[in-house]
């Protein structure tokens, strides 16, 4: 069947008219296609983390309390995510648990004056963005025909925050809510090629669960009244769904340690490749099926590279400083056609440009504390610089993207055996004979000030985006760690 946007005749004319436009000129005008306008909203909520990046970067507390410059850290269990090629530091079977607590706004105002609130659907962004990590070190578990070997599993929600428009708003045609609740499914091994040289090798599995919203991604708009949406003000949502993989290789070199043998100066790198979801979903006008919809997001190539030095590490006290460079090849998301089941294709052209990301943390750890017998506690500070990877051509005010500058600062307290908590030894948690060896809580927060950024040059229904965008978002993190 021929492609109506793309031919004259008889179905051309038949198509409605909106603001003087035919309806597959306002059609081809919607931003960066229904389906996946969500998917990018990662790319401007940085609240968990870093906007802009295919995921949220924010996937364990300490690491978000140093603006997530870990990548060389990367020694406590969600190394599995920053870098899997230092998970050969940890001892044992370790598991981690957490999540990021977002909210916020972007207000908009028009050039004649018009003015819109956006929210995370609420106070707070829900479902929350979450993580879990399960690490073993094969070896301390007995396990030692395979070499120094350590093994994990990881389920992150790299999406799982949302952003939501007035449903009355200056731009409520082109979107009202947007969320992609995914889950990466990361099943992980790393290996000690040397005392001071280690490889990771990871699968990021991309799927979608009801257990995580409504297990799919969605976005809204309110209907202009052209086929196939309905009549004038009917809401419309669009949906869809799919599983897709990527890899992730990774290592970690030790350039230099102290007489005690601990590393003063550590090199990681990590590259994780392009996945691409093939989003299969129905478009609804009012709650009614009008048809199925497709549409194809390539989630880019991300490399990361990042140096970290000790100036003080002994049996008392840690001081690290360290500093990260994302490179993400957004480059990649060149357009997001929407196709129909009856054939039709409606080109979503977006030319996205690949961005960096700069991140700087530190952390001060104490290792022994009068105080505290058996505790370590840990305060740490960050910054991250993140580009914008949108041009105003294509501009979604459901991605409100904008440069962003994160603020970040965060605690950490590890109880050892010897350590009480709540009057028990940290050592005696456990059931049965399974006992920790230690307990762990981290906590952080992030401020995420967007740049003030100003849209202009689009006509037609997709002029209601232009204007002046304000954002201030604001994260709590906090996470669970349990060494045994």
């Amino acid at each position: 069947m021929k492609n109506p946007c793309r031919s004259g005749g008889d179905t051309g004319r038949r198509m409605a008219r909106i603001d003087g436009r035919g309806f597959c000129a306002w059609f081809q005008s919607m931003p960066a296609a229904w389906l996946l306008a969500l998917a990018v909203w990662a790319a401007a909520n940085p609240s968990p983390a870093l906007g802009q990046v295919p995921r949220i970067q924010g996937q364990g507390t300490a690491a978000s309390g140093m603006g997530n410059a870990f990548a060389a850290q990367a020694d406590d269990p969600s190394a599995l995510h920053y870098n899997p090629a230092g998970m050969t530091q940890l001892r044992g079977v370790q598991v981690m648990a957490g999540g990021l607590l977002s909210g916020g706004t972007t207000t908009f105002t028009s050039p004649t004056g018009v003015t819109a609130v956006g929210d995370r659907s609420g106070s707070l962004a829900w479902p929350p963005p979450g993580h879990l990590y399960v690490v073993a070190n094969l070896k301390d578990l007995g396990v030692t025909a395979l070499g120094d070997v350590t093994a994990g599993v990881g389920v992150t929600v790299p999406f799982g925050s949302l952003t939501r428009w007035p449903e009355n708003g200056p731009f409520r045609l082109v979107t009202t809510f947007t969320t992609l609740p995914l889950l990466d499914i990361k099943p992980t091994v790393a290996y000690r090629l040397t005392p001071d040289l280690s490889v990771g090798l990871g699968a990021d599995i991309y799927t979608f669960s009801g257990l995580i919203g409504e297990g799919h991604a969605e976005t809204r708009f309110i209907s202009p009244g052209a086929a196939p949406f309905g009549a004038s003000g009917s809401k419309v949502e669009v949906n869809g769904k799919d599983t897709a993989a990527g890899f992730n290789v990774s290592l970690l070199y030790t350039a230099l340690r102290n007489a005690a043998g601990l590393p003063v100066a550590n090199i990681g790198l990590v590259y994780r490749s392009q996945a691409t979801l093939h989003l299969d979903g129905a478009l609804l006008s009012n709650g009614t099926k009008v048809s199925d919809v497709s549409t194809t997001l390539v989630l880019p190539q991300v490399i990361t590279g990042g140096i970290a030095i000790w100036p003080v590490r002994n049996a008392e006290r840690e001081w690290k400083l360290e500093l990260d460079v994302d490179y993400v090849g957004w480059k990649s998301v060149r357009n997001l056609d929407v196709r129909l089941s009856n054939g039709a294709v409606i080109p979503q052209p977006q030319d996205w440009r690949s961005t960096y990301a700069t991140l700087i943390g530190t952390e001060y750890r104490w290792l022994r504390l009068d105080s505290m017998p058996g505790w370590e506690v840990a305060a740490r500070g960050g910054y991250t610089h993140q580009q914008t990877q949108m041009p105003d051509a294509t501009f979604n005010p459901g991605v409100p993207s904008a440069d962003v500058h994160i603020l970040s600062i965060g605690l950490g307290f590890l109880c050892w055996g010897q350590g009480s908590l709540f009057g028990m030894p940290c050592g005696g948690l456990g059931l049965g004979p399974v006992k920790a060896t230690a307990v762990g809580l981290d906590l952080s927060y992030q401020a995420s000030l967007y740049e003030d950024r100003t849209v202009s040059g689009n006509g037609g229904v997709r002029a209601g985006v232009n204007g002046l965008y304000q954002t201030t978002l604001h994260t709590g993190g906090i996470s669970v760690r349990i060494n045994f």
